[in-house]
């Protein structure tokens, strides 16, 4: 078995001797017999359909053709006042629920000091923390921008706050994580 070179071969396409043009395909025709119904399926179909028809027809007269009314039954023939009367429903909850009362006991929180706020972004350009501003908006939240100076030039800083309890800014958070702004920080106020 003698093995090929493929890499000496070259390509086929960039080859100038094999550069022909190859004519225009024909389109395949059909079979003769692709397009036609077989005989044998024609024949099973008109007698399943003939077979079908015959049991619709022998079933059309077999409904009893002589009921005026209601069908009488033997529990319609016994008089009405031979049943028992209808019971009257009592209820005791309706009266009993307006004076339940129930007792929780719910150990209250502690309120601290700290305000919370929650950064949700820093950026370079004033347009780009309006934009993420208009964001929280939507959401029914506002927000503010600070301008900071650090040691690398001025941010604008995107912040909602002060907030009284973590709990409000996770709340806040959440809200926000709902519309993919996913950077927002926890931080307590110390601005």
């Amino acid at each position: 078995m003698a093995q090929r070179d493929y890499v000496s071969r070259g390509r086929g396409s960039q080859n100038k001797k094999n550069n022909k043009k190859s004519p225009p395909r024909q389109p395949r025709r059909p079979s003769k017999g692709s397009g036609q119904f077989p005989e044998a399926k024609l024949a099973i179909a008109v007698i399943l359909l003939a077979g079908f028809a015959w049991f619709l027809w022998s079933i059309s007269g077999a409904a009893p053709e002589d009921v005026d009314g209601p069908v009488s039954s033997p529990v319609s023939q016994q008089s009405e006042e031979a049943l028992p009367e209808m019971p009257e429903e009592e209820w005791e909850y309706i009266e009993s629920l307006p004076g339940y009362e129930v007792e929780v006991e719910v150990a209250e929180q502690k309120k601290s000091d700290k305000l919370y706020l929650l950064q949700c972004g820093s950026f370079r350009t004033r347009a780009q923390a309006e934009e993420m501003k208009a964001n929280i908006a939507f959401q029914g939240l506002e927000a503010q921008i600070r301008d900071t100076q650090g040691s690398n030039g001025q941010w604008f800083r995107v912040i909602l706050g002060p907030l009284q309890t973590k709990r409000d800014a996770e709340r806040a958070k959440h809200t926000l994580r709902k519309i993919n702004i996913t950077t927002c920080m926890i931080l307590t106020w110390s601005l």
